[in-house]
């Protein structure tokens, strides 16, 4: 196989290959968050081209967010028995037959079909538990950096992508711009298949950090335990408080995120006359800020108290939110913003990560942070829809602003609540 080949060469020179993984990782749920960040480009030309309100489209992209996080707990179990690779292409499959497909709809119910249940569907298969599964596998030191740089290609894939898609989508309509996602899903796809293994012990090799060839755990016995496992172990940490804290806060993070800049900034800087490829270029540089901040949040989950950092993250969120409608929206004034808000739009991942690693183990960690991040998706789809019903009824966005601001300044006082001593739960 190429990628035995590939691991020799690196392991000469002292190089592990769990790096490649997480480089193949890095580019999959970079174009995968590419997907899922382009209907934010697309509002606008839809509304033009088919007469759609923002509240309908915005209604297929909630649902789009609810299913992309629902599905993040069984994505874990799909993994943990089908393997990394199988899923990860079956999702780039997915993803890729649902934007094909949009670009000839022509009703209402085709966008929701297939910008709601398809693509959300596909996305969540991956989504940001990939990461985590990768990190925990593959890692046994540097594993919060891992997580910090996997996640930081999610929100900087949502954001880089945009300035070429808004301007392709000027120039050339949107259908063009689909179409260069769909280019760059093939390429992720040829990664996968070449690079992309399940476990280190698949290579005999030990996890990065390990001395040991780690033996491959035991999986679900049948199908059934395997779509069963999700709900158990759910049902095993319902009663933790730092389950609901991290779920909670989770909620509010990807409703002041997703679910609401990344899908309405650059139609909320359209109705104070700022041309969307202007806008895109605001959310390109904070993702570019958000990739810094991320990965120095990884950085610093390996160093400091989780609970402070995610204090600290979801506080500097609320300020920015809530100082945007002052900004008067001029070049300089979105700039500040873009920075300040960027450095930390995903860096609530690492320590979310790790704070559940380390309450209730490494082996079930996938699992639960795939409950964790159906809150965070549930947030998107609350913020989305009604961000987008705002803007139908009172012609603002500004009232959805406030109320994440205030959202994210309550998040961070509640993180605080966790248990300051974590440790690993019990497996049922």
């Amino acid at each position: 196989m190429f990628s035995t080949f590939v691991a020799t060469r690196l392991a000469t020179r002292n190089v592990h290959y769990g790096w490649v993984v997480a480089a193949v990782t890095f580019l999959t749920m970079l174009v995968m968050a590419g997907a899922m960040g382009a209907p934010g480009v697309f509002i606008v030309p839809l509304e033009r081209e088919f007469g759609w309100s923002s509240a309908q489209i915005s209604s297929a992209l909630a649902i789009r967010f609810a299913l992309f996080g629902l599905m993040g707990p069984f994505a874990a179990a799909f993994m943990n028995y089908f393997g990394l690779r199988r899923v990860v292409l079956v999702a780039l499959a997915v993803v890729l037959g649902g934007l094909i497909g949009s670009m000839f709809m022509t009703q209402f119910w085709q966008l929701v079909l297939l910008w709601g249940v398809v693509i959300g569907l596909g996305t969540g298969l991956t989504a940001m538990v990939l990461g985590a599964t990768v990190a925990t596998r593959w890692f046994n030191q540097r594993r919060g950096l891992v997580v910090g740089l996997l996640s930081a290609s999610t929100a900087t894939g949502q954001l880089v992508f945009m300035p070429l898609l808004a301007s392709l989508t000027e120039h050339h309509g949107w259908r063009i711009g689909l179409s260069f996602i769909c280019c760059a899903m093939a390429v992720a796809a040829v990664a996968v298949v070449a690079l992309l293994r399940d476990r280190p012990a698949d290579m005999e090799l030990p996890p990065y950090g390990e001395a040991a060839v780690a033996a491959t755990p035991a999986g679900a016995t049948s199908l059934l335990n395997m779509l069963l496992s999700p709900w158990r172990v759910l049902r095993d940490v319902s009663g933790s408080w730092t389950f609901w804290v991290l779920f909670l806060t989770f909620f509010v993070c990807g409703a002041s995120t997703n679910g609401l800049v990344q899908t309405h900034f650059i139609s909320l800087c359209g109705d104070y006359g700022l041309v969307a490829t202007s806008a895109a270029g605001i959310l390109a540089m904070m993702g570019i800020c958000d990739f810094f901040g991320t990965v120095g949040s990884g950085w610093l989950s390996d160093r400091f108290d989780n609970r402070w950092l995610l204090f600290c993250y979801y506080g500097l969120r609320g300020i920015a939110l809530m100082i945007l409608p002052f900004t008067d929206f001029t070049v300089w004034g979105l700039s500040l913003f873009a920075v300040l808000y960027g450095l930390d739009w995903i860096a609530t991942v690492p320590p979310t990560v790790k704070l559940v690693a380390q309450t209730f183990g490494s082996e079930r960690a996938n699992i639960v942070f795939g409950w964790v991040f159906a809150g965070h998706q549930l947030g998107a789809a609350f913020a989305a829809y009604g961000a987008g019903l705002t803007r139908t009824l009172m012609a603002s966005y500004i009232p959805a602003f406030f109320v994440a601001g205030m959202l994210c300044v309550l998040a961070s006082l509640i993180a605080l609540s966790i248990p300051l001593r974590l440790r690993p739960a019990r497996a049922a």
